[in-house]
């Protein structure tokens, strides 16, 4: 008797804790009609108060705007003082500039070791020279900006191995920032090679910093409203995002069959300067995507690789990025392990469309895509 009145007891537990977790799962499932039941459960002078907090909220809101466009002019104030010092990067990844003893006295263990090796080479060096064998002298930092793409892992996941020759000529990538509108402009500039005549190619963001009067809560920051990319003008043959394939033809009647060349578009970087634009009506699922990453690449190269350019050439900052998605994986864990079929089947599906992202830079999570513009020059 008292093994069955255990097993009742224990039987009604079991059933208390199912209906727990099945409420729980019906306040996830349905989160934006349960804050409305909560709020309206609430007495009548409750719900006043919370007007007040709700217009505290608001000021908070615009305050953060004023924030983030002082900051931007800010950054603007700025510039000019980092260019020189940007500009002595180039030069020294290109080979123009030599630094000196002073400017290689860098304060950390390895320097002394690092020293000692260059003594050693240029002996070695020294000796070739004497016996009429010398070897080829290594110019600037060779690839630094192709290793730079190979090491960010939006940067690889836009590239392709065909697009590796020309991002060998890849010299700087410079920022312009601007007030009125707000935004910047990313200029790469490219040394004379075979693929195309520009000199230099440009990527322009146009931003927005203000309090949403219809949803004023969905403010997190200046978002990217607008982006314009170049013309490339590029040499007979060379272009990089256009393929032409063949294609097989047969006449209705006859039934003969002949051979037709069509031209359509390739995976490749360097369509990163052709965004799509944004369609009057519904966007879908594929342009909207190329939107994301586009914004987050343009912020990501803009407020983290430029600045830190040879902090991602050595890996040094990648190390910082990878712990950010640490904290996030470890939360998402469970939830990554349940999906992991249904993700991998997507990426089979979509396959050509980058699925990654990475975010962040100083403000965090930027660049949101409610209803973004694009044009193309």
């Amino acid at each position: 008797m008292a093994d069955a009145e255990n097993n009742v007891a224990h039987d009604e537990v079991d059933d208390t804790e199912d209906i727990e977790v099945d409420a729980k799962e019906e306040k996830t499932g349905n989160w934006e009609v349960d804050v409305e039941n909560f709020i309206s459960s609430l007495a009548p002078e409750v719900r006043r108060r919370l007007l007040a907090l709700k217009n505290i909220q608001l000021d908070v809101t615009k305050l953060e705007a004023d924030f983030y466009a002082e900051m931007h002019l800010l950054e603007e104030k700025y510039l000019p003082l980092y260019l020189p010092l940007f500009e002595k990067r180039c030069q020294i990844t290109t080979g123009a500039y030599e630094p000196n003893d002073a400017e290689c006295d860098f304060p950390l263990g390895e320097a002394e070791e690092v020293a000692a090796k260059v003594k050693d080479m240029n002996l070695e060096k020294g000796k070739d020279k004497e016996a009429g064998d010398a070897k080829e002298k290594v110019v600037g930092i060779p690839d630094f900006w192709l290793k730079i793409f190979r090491n960010v892992e939006m940067l690889d996941d836009s590239t392709e191995e065909y697009d590796v020759p020309i991002i060998k000529h890849l010299t700087d990538i410079k920022v312009e920032l601007s007030s009125k509108p707000m935004g910047f402009k990313l200029h790469f500039h490219f040394s004379p090679n075979e693929y195309f005549k520009n000199s230099v190619l440009t990527k322009s963001y146009e931003m927005k910093c203000e309090v949403d009067k219809e949803d004023p809560f969905s403010f997190e920051g200046p978002e990217i409203i607008k982006c314009t990319g170049c013309s490339i003008d590029w040499y007979p043959n060379k272009n990089v995002t256009v393929k032409v394939i063949k294609k097989k033809q047969k006449h209705k009647q006859r039934g003969s069959v002949r051979i037709i060349h069509k031209t359509v578009d390739a995976r490749s970087f360097f369509n990163f300067f052709n965004p799509p634009q944004l369609p009057e009506n519904e966007v879908d699922e594929e342009i909207q995507l190329r939107l994301t990453t586009d914004f987050e690449l343009g912020q990501y190269i803009r407020e983290r690789i430029i600045p830190r350019a040879v902090l991602f050439f050595t890996g040094e900052a990648l190390d910082d990025d990878e712990e950010d998605e640490d904290e996030f994986d470890d939360e998402d864990e469970d939830e990554e392990g349940e999906e992991e079929d249904d993700d991998e089947e997507k990426e089979e599906t979509k396959g050509a469309v980058p699925q990654r992202t990475q975010g962040g830079g100083r403000r965090g999570q930027q660049g949101k895509n409610p209803n973004q513009d694009c044009k193309q020059q």
